[in-house]
């Protein structure tokens, strides 16, 4: 058996907000789904329909429902926080690592490889501490290759 249907009323400068949010300007494809549900359960349908009427899931119309009802429309529309750590390296760290790819081998060596870089990177402070794959991930980023010959990765 379904389970009945719980009462949901939008104030009249709510649902005049939602409907203007959803008509005007340029909006994140999401907050404008989650205008609609709201918009459609205040219609009384279910949260179900509600979710098909907006592409949503019953389970993200019922979140968007609470948030509206414990911070207003603005937070049941805002994105949360994402999961994960901030970046570990700034713009200029990743610089001085790119720039380092670019001087010429050290001594021994014919060419730069991942290791020797963060290494190297390391021993020169540029960073407290960086992985051979970081060092990849930061190179990847840019047109340079530590290997593309004994002068560095610019040489030519």
């Amino acid at each position: 058996m379904a389970r009945p249907l719980t009462s949901f009323t939008l104030p009249a400068a709510d649902h005049a907000a939602l409907t203007n949010f959803i008509r005007t300007g340029r909006r994140p494809v999401r907050a404008v789904r989650r205008a609609q549900a709201l918009l459609a359960l205040a219609r009384g349908v279910g949260q179900q329909a509600a979710g098909q009427a907006a592409g949503l899931s019953r389970q993200a119309v019922s979140q968007v429902r609470r948030r509206y009802e414990a911070g207003g429309w603005q937070a049941a529309l805002a994105e949360a926080p994402r999961s994960g750590g901030p970046p570990r390296f700034d713009g200029a760290q990743r610089a001085a690592v790119t720039a380092l790819a670019c001087t010429p081998a050290p001594v021994g060596h014919s060419r730069w490889t991942l290791r020797l870089l963060a290494d190297k990177a390391v021993a020169l402070c540029l960073v407290d501490t960086i992985s051979h794959e970081t060092v990849s991930q930061v190179l990847k980023k840019t047109s340079c290759s530590p290997t593309a010959s004994s002068i560095g990765a610019w040489g030519r």
